[in-house]
């Protein structure tokens, strides 16, 4: 693949436990992070002198061994990329790390001095190797505390007993922030601007959609070109597209096993004005018979 961007039910308590460990993720680091957006960010329309406003920024954080050694799967990743994509946030930064306190608490404020929002997927479980909380509490000079509301949700939901492993996923850092998320007895816990979620896929979904409307911004406009010729015959084109429209995000893809076409181009953008000229003026540059479809 070659890119070109411009700069610019409730459930009884004892399966809840058990499915509430980590997520299947893989690791993607990105460049280094911009400054951060202060929010709330200008999102509506074009910012001073008519340049494109400023976006809010996120990076994901993924817990657990088992993706280092590749015992699991990445799902969560793709899928926040793609929802926070639609809410107009650029999800920055994807980083994999083991299950080690000071890592995960050095890698945390990291990100949280760098990004507008950090999303941590993993190690809130029962388990021994479960420590994004107390790992987060240490990022921000935070005690672990234990919070009743969460214990006392866990009690009347819990089939059984309340033990102590059970009790551990009610410690949270200290003035942490708890957000009820519909038909789950675990919330979402929000120290500063990290927000913390489980690994499995299912209730990190579920988790994200509850809480979703708090990142809304302005959400980039897609267009898509398929073209008949191959990526190397169109480079120039697309490199003097993105000099007359810099705030352009511009992406080419080369298919190997369509019949139809052999580049998909992607163009991107919160302007929708700016947008379709850009898309007219690359229509208008490739070569005749080029483009089999636009979308």
């Amino acid at each position: 693949m070659t890119s070109v961007v411009a700069a610019d039910s409730r459930a009884p308590m004892s399966s809840v436990v058990a499915a509430d460990s980590r997520a299947p993720m893989t690791s993607v680091v990105a460049a280094a992070p911009p400054a951060r957006c202060a929010l709330p960010c200008d999102l509506e329309g074009l910012g001073a002198g008519g340049t494109l406003p400023a976006m809010a920024t996120a990076a994901l954080l993924v817990i657990g061994n088992e993706i280092l050694s590749g015992k699991v799967r990445d799902t969560n990743s793709p899928f926040l990329a793609v929802e926070l994509r639609k809410l107009g946030v650029e999800l920055e930064r994807i980083l994999t790390i083991p299950d080690d306190v000071d890592l995960i608490a050095k890698e945390t404020r990291a990100l949280s001095d760098a990004y507008d929002f950090v999303f941590t997927s993993g190690g809130i479980g029962p388990t021994h190797d479960d420590m994004t909380m107390e790992s987060i509490a240490k990022a921000f000079d935070r005690r672990i505390v234990l919070n009743q509301s969460m214990f006392d949700r866990m009690e009347r939901y819990s089939d059984k007993p309340v033990n102590e492993a059970m009790k551990k996923m009610a410690m949270i850092p200290e003035g942490a922030e708890v957000l009820d998320v519909g038909g789950l007895w675990f919330p979402i816990v929000v120290v500063e601007n990290v927000h913390i979620f489980p690994g499995i896929p299912e209730l990190f979904e579920k988790k994200f959609h509850e809480i979703r409307e708090r990142f809304t911004g302005v959400p980039f406009q897609l267009r898509k070109i398929y073209v008949r010729e191959n990526e190397s015959d169109i480079a120039d084109v697309l490199n003097r597209l993105l000099e007359e429209f810099p705030k352009l995000m511009l992406g080419s893809y080369p298919r190997i096993n369509e019949e139809d076409y052999r580049v998909l181009l992607t163009l991107e953008s919160k302007d929708g004005d700016y947008l379709e000229r850009a898309t007219a003026t690359l229509a208008s540059r490739l070569p005749k018979d080029a483009i089999h479809r636009i979308e």
